[in-house]
């Protein structure tokens, strides 16, 4: 009964669609590429307890075996999987928050939409009020920067460094092994805390009483 819903409301199903799509091509590409029977890659050579992220006082926490499913590169991959959802989870997590204390930019964000109208809608209501055109540069830039970390260099399955920032750029290079180990280990810690916070501010959104915690807050 597609045709049933509002104009609106479908344009925001087709986008968010397209969206999904657009993601998931990007992101899959590596699985297309010819895999080697040894991977040179240190990430998936070392032993769990000493990869990035594996910190007390849950070491090595793997309880459906995902790090023994496949190859080498199978497990490159899972890790940068997860450290890209880390970074997209913390960056949702803190605009969530920011949006729902009602802090934005100065200005319009169209010449029909002001952000501080859109400071006084629920996060997703605000999302909703954002011009298709908005939305479509929105994906695009996400597109942009994932064909740029799958194309720099050579790949993470492949032994290449994992993923790093595309926009902005941050040079890690004066940074010593101990402090970028601290450093790795905390992004990948916040980002699982920001995954679970996330889940949980969509969840309260669409099914009030599901998050005790949050329950009765105007943003949820």
């Amino acid at each position: 009964k597609f045709h049933q819903i509002p104009e609106k409301k479908r344009k925001n199903i087709t986008m968010m669609k397209i969206a999904g799509l657009v993601l998931a091509l990007a992101s899959s590409a590596a699985a297309f590429a010819p895999t080697s029977q040894k991977s040179s890659s240190a990430l998936s050579m070392a032993k769990l307890d000493d990869m990035a992220g594996s910190t007390m006082p849950l070491k090595t926490f793997d309880p459906l075996g995902l790090a023994t499913l496949g190859s080498d590169e199978t497990l490159a991959w899972f890790r940068a999987a997860e450290l890209k959802h880390s970074r997209v989870a913390m960056l949702a997590t803190t605009g969530y928050l920011v949006q729902a204390a009602g802090i934005h930019f100065p200005g319009m964000l169209s010449k029909d939409v002001s952000f501080e109208s859109l400071s006084t809608m629920k996060p997703f209501d605000a999302w909703d009020a954002v011009p298709d055109a908005g939305k479509q540069q929105i994906i695009g830039l996400i597109f942009l920067a994932e064909i740029i970390s799958e194309a720099n260099g050579t790949h993470y399955t492949k032994g290449g460094d994992l993923p790093t920032v595309i926009f902005p750029p941050i040079d890690f290079s004066t940074v010593d092994d101990a402090t970028m180990k601290i450093k790795r280990d905390r992004e990948l810690n916040n980002g699982r805390l920001a995954m679970i916070a996330i889940m949980s501010f969509i969840a309260a959104n669409n099914v009030p009483g599901s998050v005790p915690a949050l329950a009765g807050l105007d943003m949820f």
